[in-house]
């Protein structure tokens, strides 16, 4: 975008940096899934360099250049002033490996890294403990009878012990995969007993509490996650996981993208977020009022907002208060009139006639002074 004098948003500049963030990045990414895919690199990763594929000019000869595309890569090898990173060639249809240097990409690193990357954070341990949650799981569905057969005499010595091993494979191969059924026969004076308890441990525990220890640190709840939250709890998501992320890929491009001269120059990367996006609409018309009677927006502006058409009224691109008249000295400066008199017309410019006869009125009284 361009700033004005004051520092506020102008126009946005349509060049090829806006154009990749916006529209499309690269050969299979859009700008919006360009971005995705940046930030699940980012979170995954705790690391992500966003590289320019195609330039107008060399990097490596110039700092001035215009990004035709761009692509997400992971940092596989640092040095002190380039990184190795692992990025697709569209070209080939594979990934390779190629040293960059770090001032001619865009290195972001996690806000949140000491909450997610780092070893023994609160999200590795929590997949950790899903990880073992999982396997037990298995274990417990994994098509075993879990059961225990109480033989009609006592298993002492290697001779009975070979016998109940001899009985335990004879009921297996009954309850085999040839056994359509699954029904097999005991001796009766043999006795069955079935193991259906799972496995007592406390990980469910230890999950959820992991869980809520995560969604703490990161500012997220669970009606964020199912779509209940109120404004309070949206604002708060906003800002405290939101805000951060967008603000260190903000940072880094204006940082990397944009030289010296362009920042003298008014030239700037701003994020916006739509007000209006998580409003209903039942509210919709309270705010319009509000923001086009405070002249913070036109009509036209607002219809927008909501997906209509501009008007082709003159009015409807005034930023003023509909509910408030004209007063009369605006209406005669409309017409053309004077502001004291409605009847007579606003004096217009002297032809040069009159003001010749003017200066020479002026010049004979002068001369008749002196």
């Amino acid at each position: 975008v361009r700033l004005d004098d004051s520092g506020r948003f102008k126009e946005i500049i349509n060049d090829g940096l806006n154009k990749c963030l916006n529209l499309s990045a690269n050969l299979d990414q859009t700008g919006r899934a360009f971005m995705q895919d940046s930030v699940m690199s980012m979170l995954d990763e705790g690391c992500v360099a966003l590289v320019p594929i195609d330039t107008n000019v060399d990097p490596n000869d110039t700092s001035s250049y215009d990004i035709l595309s761009m692509r997400a890569g992971r940092i596989t090898e640092w040095y002190p002033d380039r990184v190795k990173v692992d990025l697709y060639d569209e070209r080939v249809g594979k990934h390779r490996e190629v040293p960059i240097f770090k001032k001619n990409c865009a290195i972001i690193e996690n806000p949140f890294y000491a909450v997610m990357n780092e070893p023994n954070s609160t999200l590795r341990r929590l997949i950790r403990k899903l990880n073992i949650l999982d396997v037990i799981d298995e274990q417990t569905a994994s098509g075993k009878f879990n059961m225990i057969i109480q033989l009609p005499y006592v298993v002492r010595g290697e001779k009975r012990i070979s016998e109940a091993e001899d009985r335990r494979k004879r009921i297996e191969k009954q309850l085999g995969d040839n056994n359509k059924y699954g029904i097999a026969y005991i001796d009766a004076a043999e006795k069955i007993t079935q193991l259906n308890r799972p496995l007592d441990n406390n990980l469910l525990s230890q999950v959820e509490y992991l869980t809520n220890m995560l969604y703490g640190q990161i500012g997220i709840t669970q009606a964020i996650m199912d779509g209940t939250a109120d404004e309070k709890e949206q604002l708060n998501y906003t800002n405290r996981a939101i805000e951060p992320i967008v603000s260190a890929f903000v940072d880094e491009f204006k940082r990397k993208f944009l030289t010296n001269t362009a920042i003298s120059q008014g030239q700037s990367i701003m994020f916006f977020k739509d007000p209006f996006k998580l409003v209903p609409v039942n509210d919709i018309a309270e705010i319009a009022d509000k923001f086009t009677r405070n002249e913070i927006m036109t009509k036209n502006e607002f219809r927008q907002v909501i997906g209509m058409k501009p008007s082709d009224d003159p009015r409807a691109d005034e930023l003023r208060n509909a509910n408030i008249s004209e007063s009369s000295a605006e209406i005669r400066a409309k017409q053309g009139l004077s502001p004291t008199n409605g009847e007579q017309p606003v004096a217009q410019p002297q032809s040069p006639e009159s003001k010749s006869a003017v200066d020479s009125f002026i010049q004979t009284r002068l001369n008749g002074e002196v």
